[in-house]
Parts: C-alpha cells; sequence; structure tokens
C-alpha cells in the first residue's frame, strides 16, 4: 500500500500468490517449477524482492499464462512510483555480481576504515554516540560482502578530492589512502579508478550513484542522499546513469596510475 492505494506493484504481487494458490502449489512446488529456490519465492510474495522479467518468464511458462505477468511487469508495474519491493542500498549490493560505484566527495563505504568511517558519522555532531556506534558497526559488517567465493565484482571511480580532503586528521585520511592502495592492489575482485582533480566538469559531478547487476543478468541503482537515498529501476533511468558512468570511467586515471597517485597522496599525508 501507499497513501492508502494499492500500488501496481503490490497487485502484481498479490497476483502471484493466487495463482500459485489457484493452481494448488505450496512454494516449494514453484520454486521447483521455475527452477527457483523457495526463499526466493517466499521472498517474492512478500514484496521483498523484485519478480524479475526472467522470473516471470518461468512463472508464466509454468503456469501457463501466455506471459501475462511479465507483461504486467513492464506495463504497468514501471508505472509506480513507489514499488513495494524497495530493498536499500546494502541488500542490492549482497544480491550482486557485479557492482559500479562512483563517488565524488568520499570513499566508497566498502573501502572505508573504521577510523575514517567514524569520522563521516562524526562530522558536525549531527549524531548522537550510539547512533554513530550503530552505524559504525553495521557499515563495517557490510564490507564482509568483499570476501569469500561469492564476492561481487567491485569497480569503483572516486574524485581526487575525496583522497585529498582531510576527513578526521591526518593520520586518519593518510590510512584510509594506504588501504585503498592495499585494496586496489591485492584484491582479486576489486578495480579502482580516480578521476584527477585536472579533469573538466562533467556529469559525474551530479552525485555518488552505484550501479549493480544481480546475479540473474538484471541491473538497479542506488543514488544515495542524507536521507536514505533512492532506489532505480526504471530502463530510462538506468540507461542514463550508464552513460555516466561510461563518461566517468573516460575521465579517470588507469587503475595503474590510480594506485601511483594514491601512493603520491598517502605521502603528502604523513
Amino acid at each position: 500500500m501507499a497513501s492508502g492505494q494499492l500500488t501496481a506493484a503490490a497487485f502484481l504481487v498479490a497476483e502471484l500468490r493466487w495463482a500459485r494458490a489457484r493452481q494448488g502449489w505450496s512454494q516449494e512446488d514453484l520454486a521447483k517449477a521455475v527452477n527457483y529456490s523457495p526463499s526466493m519465492v517466499s521472498a517474492v510474495e512478500l514484496g521483498q524482492q523484485p519478480p524479475t522479467p526472467k522470473y516471470l518468464e518461468q512463472f508464466d511458462k509454468a503456469l501457463d499464462t501466455g506471459g501475462l505477468y511479465g507483461r504486467m511487469l513492464t506495463h504497468l508495474v514501471a508505472l509506480d512510483k513507489a514499488q513495494v519491493w524497495r530493498r536499500g542500498a546494502q541488500a542490492i549490493i549482497e544480491q550482486a555480481a557485479k557492482l559500479r560505484w562512483y563517488e565524488p566527495l568520499y570513499v566508497p563505504g566498502l573501502l572505508q576504515t573504521p577510523a575514517y568511517a567514524r569520522a563521516v558519522f562524526e562530522a558536525g555532531d549531527l549524531l548522537d554516540g550510539a547512533e554513530v556506534e550503530r552505524r559504525l558497526a553495521e557499515r563495517m559488517a557490510n564490507q564482509a560482502v568483499l570476501s569469500g567465493d561469492s564476492a561481487p565484482h567491485l569497480v569503483a571511480i572516486i574524485d581526487e578530492a575525496a583522497i585529498r580532503r582531510c576527513v578526521g586528521d591526518r593520520k586518519i585520511i593518510s590510512e584510509q589512502v594506504s588501504h585503498l592502495v592495499q585494496v586496489a592492489s591485492e584484491h582479486p575482485r576489486v578495480r579502482l579508478h580516480v578521476i584527477p582533480q585536472a579533469a573538466a566538469e562533467h556529469p559525474g559531478l551530479g552525485g555518488p550513484f552505484l550501479l549493480a547487476t544481480a546475479r540473474d543478468g538484471t541491473d538497479s541503482a542506488f543514488l544515495g542522499s542524507h536521507i536514505g537515498g533512492q532506489e532505480v529501476d526504471r530502463s530510462a533511468d538506468l540507461d542514463l546513469l550508464r552513460q555516466v558512468w561510461e563518461v566517468c570511467l573516460g575521465e579517470a586515471y588507469t587503475p595503474t596510475q590510480s594506485i601511483e597517485l594514491m601512493r603520491e597522496v598517502t605521502e603528502s599525508w604523513n
């Protein structure tokens, strides 16, 4: 529900549950028929996970609907301004096989040191001590997504300003940039690019964003903000962000050049 009215997304979710029940299938039965896990079926029916075009293609095939639910996703749900399955940035990250992250002002959260992250949360004294500790613990825990065999491939682009700005103190920012050098040099699934300060204006200056490709090949995005950010999945919006990404990548140094620059910046902070 949104503002007391049923959204198209909520209607689709309800219809998926009804169609399964009318068939006399349990969630486990449907999972076998569409070749997805029961947990995926449950998440879709609870509105916690978006039914992807591939999922609905299998659903329509299993229930012989003539493509009804796939058409609902394409032509109805895309009109919703607020969908029931908004997940948040971390859920998007955890379900991704590939991440493209652009940050003009800060180091991306997945690559922050504890001291740097604390300084970010403490800036301006806007958060009380308990909230700072909660957010810090959450951010450090979230970084575990880069560990293990299922870790996504991360390509990050940051502006040189992000490593030239003194966050916390000189020791904190020096250790942070040194950490970036280590991750960029040693992590097999992380590639880091830096846009030099000498670069001209470019569309990435409009703000940070995250483009994620899920394991089933579908794309989504997240735009960061002070009040939680905005999840994006409209095709036109995703196409625009992909274009912005390509322009940013074209302005950036290569990974090797970026590592050399970060080493120089580390020395400058020492």
